[in-house]
């Protein structure tokens, strides 16, 4: 048997990890959003013909991609991504601090102009997504976050519901980076990734002028 292309002879294609969390009963929301509902309203257990389920869901809710219009008046909707924003090559990076990103620790790790980032963080430790919502996650600050818009991150990911903290500096960090040009990729699970070089497919749905959208990520290690 010839070797697969690309890969060194009798070496397996290393497999690909989802980073979404599960949409479910339960899941974890930011304070105000409406909850998770699944609602079955055919059901062949009850005689119909077929299952048939419908879904309510605030547009931020578990993993989710935020758009520009989200924060800005004017910015793009979600059916306007650009699909190479979050599908091509990505890297993941660990976050030693445990209250938040800072420039500091960000210039240490020598952020590339185009780089699609996942901030890999302790909530990365517990299943935030299981839990109450907390609101001390580690977050980007408002310096970062000029930081990151500098360096012009195509995409930038986070390990829990949002990239800004609870209050109006998070506000803030979202319109800094909208306002960029980089699409806010929240509420990943990246538990089981090591900090390394990875290929990264993450798609939006396609909702008309949406804020936002839920997502399903995978990454490979590249």
């Amino acid at each position: 048997m010839k070797p697969r292309a690309g890969l060194p002879h009798g070496r397996a294609a290393e497999p690909w990890v989802d980073i979404s969390v599960p949409l479910q009963t339960g899941l974890v929301r930011w304070p105000g959003d409406p909850p998770f509902k699944i609602r079955r309203i055919a059901d062949l257990a009850r005689g119909d013909a077929c299952n048939v389920s419908v879904l309510s869901l605030p547009a931020h809710l578990g993993t989710h991609l935020d758009a520009p219009l989200h924060f800005l008046a004017n910015g793009p909707a979600i059916d306007r991504l650009p699909l190479d924003a979050t599908l091509g090559p990505a890297r993941v990076v660990n976050i030693r601090s445990r209250t938040a990103v800072s420039v500091e620790e960000l210039r240490g790790h020598r952020i590339r102009r185009g780089e699609r980032l996942l901030l890999r963080t302790r909530n990365s430790g517990r299943p935030w997504w299981r839990q109450r919502f907390r609101p001390d996650f580690v977050h980007v600050t408002r310096d970062a976050a000029g930081y990151l818009a500098e360096r012009r991150v195509r995409c930038l990911g986070i390990d829990c519901l949002s990239v800004g903290a609870p209050t109006p500096e998070g506000e803030e960090v979202h319109r800094i980076l909208l306002g960029a040009g980089i699409w806010i990729l929240e509420g990943l699970d990246l538990s089981k990734v090591m900090p390394g070089r990875y290929r990264l497919i993450c798609l939006p749905l396609r909702l008309v002028g949406g804020d936002g959208a839920p997502a399903r990520a995978v990454l490979r290690r590249r």
